[in-house]
């Protein structure tokens, strides 16, 4: 099933790669062999325990890591990164299985946290060497904080079908929406994920951010547009339906993804940060063992 998600990822990867070049392809690159090649050293020099990263789990994390990253982060960032996903968020609990949060997210997460102007230096597609500039979901952030209307922003962003189609400014895994939704029915396809977590974290983000929208239009955007940025779909597909740090019945992981989605909107909304999906995630992978025992 690991190496399954990996096939989910690969239209994905392809359109990171289409849009950033070989710097998507870097990025990745060295965020697959640190998490590789960490985990390998801590089972044999300090847990003493047999290597077992041909499960494809520590690539797996490296992957989904790197697609939470700018093109352009140097590359020390993304091993220390690798270095808390793995060491910290997967091996500090016993490895496989043992883990109580998403280790890929917490290793962004943590980036994010000490590192924030790189982390949130997002070079344009396709765009000019050098070219940053910010994401739509902050540029609709800040507009709405310089007093702005929702109106008055619009002609400032990508159309919901350029971010369908993808093209825009972001981590290397939110670039295409479309990409992340072949992903998404082929591990239903293959059984790989059931439909759960994903539908009702973007179902809540919907009617939540539905409801503040038909309040005030001017002062709440559409909320198709929080779903198609921000990394939503990559974390709701991706990130969210992680086996070890979500729940196991059916019922749990619909309570889950509603969690999950409140959280994502409360912050998108209320808090400081433009996105706050990882941070959602991490709050209800807490919630996990409560919501199984219920």
């Amino acid at each position: 099933n690991m190496y399954g998600v990996v096939i989910a990822l690969l239209p994905a990867l392809a359109a990171s790669v289409w849009f950033f070049v070989f710097c998507a392809l870097w990025v990745v690159l060295t965020s697959v062999l640190s998490c590789v090649l960490i985990e390998a050293a801590i089972q044999k020099f300090i847990l003493k325990v047999p290597v077992s990263v041909s499960d494809g789990s520590a690539a797996l994390t490296g992957l989904i890591l790197a697609f939470n990253l700018p093109s352009n982060l140097p590359i020390w960032i993304i091993v220390i990164g690798a270095l808390v996903a793995i060491g910290i968020g997967k091996m500090t609990f016993g490895g496989l299985g043992q883990n109580i949060v998403n280790p890929a997210i917490l290793g962004r997460v943590f980036l994010l946290v000490s590192f924030p102007a790189q982390m949130t230096s997002w070079p344009m597609p396709n765009g000019v060497d050098g070219a940053t500039g910010a994401t739509p979901l902050g540029i609709m952030k800040e507009g709405l904080l310089s007093g702005k209307t929702v109106s008055e922003i619009l002609p400032e962003i990508p159309t919901n079908t350029d971010l369908l189609m993808g093209g825009i400014g972001g981590s290397l895994g939110e670039v295409s929406a479309i990409a992340l939704l072949i992903g998404f029915v082929f591990m239903l396809v293959r059984k790989i994920i059931t439909w759960h977590i994903p539908v009702s974290i973007l179902v809540t983000m919907f009617v939540f951010g539905g409801i503040l929208h038909l309040a005030s239009p001017e002062q709440y955007e559409c909320p198709t547009f929080h779903i198609l940025t921000g990394g939503a779909l990559l974390a709701a597909i991706f990130m969210a339906t992680d086996y070890v740090t979500s729940p196991v019945t059916h019922t749990g992981q619909i309570l889950f993804g509603i969690g999950c989605g409140a959280v994502t909107m409360l912050i998108r909304y209320f808090g400081g940060y433009n996105e706050g999906v990882s941070y959602a995630i991490l709050v209800m992978n807490c919630c996990v063992v409560l919501l199984d025992r219920l």
